[in-house]
This record gives C-alpha cells, structure tokens and sequence, in this order.
C-alpha cells in the first residue's frame, strides 16, 4: 500500500481483522524461535507473546471499563513480560476476547484507562489497533515470516503515530522516528513513525 494520504478510518474501527492477524502469526511461531530477537529493545520473541498476552487483557477490560489492576498497571514498571505453559492457548483466547469487548459501540464512550492512564475510550481502542499492528509487524519480522495487517488498522495506527507530536514524550511512547520515503509502502511508514527501521532484519537469519 502506497497511498501518500490513506482514506480516514472508521470512526468505531474493527479489531476482529487485526487480532485474526496477530493470532495466526503467533500460533505459528515455532518453539525454536522464542529466543530470537525482536525489532524491541532487549525483548525476546517470548517477552513480545508476553506482552501481547498481556496487553489484550488490559484493553480489553478498558473496553469493557472494567477498571482494576488489569488496566491501571504501568508496564514500565512491570517485571519483564514473558509467557508460560499454554501461551498459544491463551493468546489463542484473549485475542477475540479484545475484539469483541470493542464491538460493542459503548466502549468507545466516555473515559477508560489503560496502562495506568485514563484517556477517552474513542483513543483507547485505537491505541489499542495500533498496538497489534505494530507487535505483529516485529513477530512477523523477528520470526521471519511474511506480513499483511489489516487496512483499516493499518490506517488506524498511520493517524495516531502521524498526529503525536515530537519532543521527549513522544520518544518515551514511540521512540524517535526513523525517516522513511514519502512515497514508501504505508507499512513501512507506519514502523519509521513508531521508531522502528523498516529494514529489520533478524541477526543472524
């Protein structure tokens, strides 16, 4: 996809695409490749599954505004995320779970909290896409294979990355943006604006 000004998503986006993504990408993660490296800084392949486990329990409680130790935990100040026996499962599990607390239109009303930080649910649930189109992009590079996120999630994830201002705090979210081509595939403007090379590689593969 090139488009150099991709059409405005939904106002009330579909997760369903993208956690089908994700959780046919993680299902097929061979046990051999847990300890690779990922495109994240000092994570394992095991810690991003771990992450995602996590992360689709967090927002899918602040679909459901179920607000609690789920939602209201900073992960930077969590032990590093891992996984245990019956990851896939699990993942297998909580990802239509996450789809399906944010079909419901009243998630997207009024506040929720997510990480420890309340912010409107209209930007939770879209946090929320962008998260698993960028963690699938560094499993499917870190693993090797072959990626297509959804495209409304894709647009999801251009808007909000596109629309976060500069400076400190967005290098703390984000990491600094990677420069990429104007008129490179959106995918790829996608990672250069999270902080990722769109070049990536796993070593050593």
């Amino acid at each position: 996809m090139t488009d150099a000004n991709p059409a405005a998503p939904a106002a009330h986006p579909d997760l369903g695409p993208q956690t089908r993504v994700v959780a046919r990408l993680a299902a097929g993660v061979p046990d051999d490749r847990l300890e690779d490296p990922t495109p994240c800084e000092g994570m394992a392949v095991r810690h991003l599954l771990g992450h995602l486990a996590g992360l689709t329990v967090a927002f899918r409680d602040a679909g459901r505004k179920d607000l609690g130790p789920t939602t209201g935990t900073d992960p930077n100040s969590a032990p590093r995320p891992d996984i245990g026996p019956g990851w896939r499962e699990e993942l297998a599990r909580r990802l239509p779970q996450l789809a399906e607390a944010w079909h419901d239109p009243a998630a997207w009303e009024g506040d929720t909290q997510a990480g420890g930080v309340a912010l409107p649910a209209a930007v939770a649930g879209r946090v929320a896409l962008n998260e698993l189109v960028l963690h699938g992009w560094d499993l499917a590079r870190a693993t090797g294979r072959p990626y297509e996120p959804d495209d409304e999630a894709l647009r999801v994830s251009y808007d909000l990355l596109a629309a976060t201002p500069g400076g400190p705090a967005r290098e703390g979210m984000f990491g600094p943006v990677v420069a990429v081509p104007e008129d490179a595939p959106l995918l790829d403007r996608v990672a250069g604006l999270s902080g990722r090379d769109p070049g990536w590689t796993s070593p050593g593969r």
